[in-house]
């Protein structure tokens, strides 16, 4: 049996996570270098990037960014993990691993926002089996008939 180690995201990463972002058809995979670059440049970076990784092949990952204006809310704005590796409790060792950063910096609320569609019934279980509470549904937030569903934990 492996072990599977989460840490801050690397460049090295990057191919790998491209997988799984167009596996998971999370959002455009020729996005992620782009969305990366901050954090892999810049120290001060505020946002958080963490890769799950297996044999040291990266399997999943989490984006996780403040909420301008916010004191000590943070947004999970991507969490995916590799399709074979779904429901085997990857995706809520990275969701626990951020909640502990995120806990260790003394921040006090996480929120994540997905799609109130068919399509992402299981994404919604999912946190609602992590602990989050649905706070907030906008109707028809992403497109007509897709509400925005916002996800709610207190850190």
């Amino acid at each position: 049996m492996t072990t599977m180690k989460i840490g801050p995201t690397k460049s090295e990463d990057i191919p790998a996570l491209k997988m799984i972002v167009e596996k998971t058809e999370l959002f455009p995979s020729e996005m992620l270098p782009d969305m990366l670059s901050s954090f892999l440049s810049a120290e001060e970076s505020k946002d958080i990037w963490l890769t799950c990784e297996d044999d040291r092949t990266a399997i999943g990952f989490c984006y996780a960014a403040p909420e301008p204006l916010a004191e000590g809310t943070w947004n999970m704005l991507a969490i995916a993990v590799s399709p074979p590796k779904q429901g085997a409790g990857v995706g809520a060792a990275i969701v626990e691993k951020l909640e502990s950063v995120l806990r260790e910096r003394g921040h006090r609320v996480l929120i994540a926002d997905t799609s109130g569609t068919d399509p992402f019934r299981q994404t919604r279980e999912f946190y609602r089996k992590n602990g989050y509470t649905e706070e907030a549904r906008i109707r028809d937030f992403w497109g007509e008939g897709d509400d925005k569903v916002i996800f709610w934990k207190r850190l």
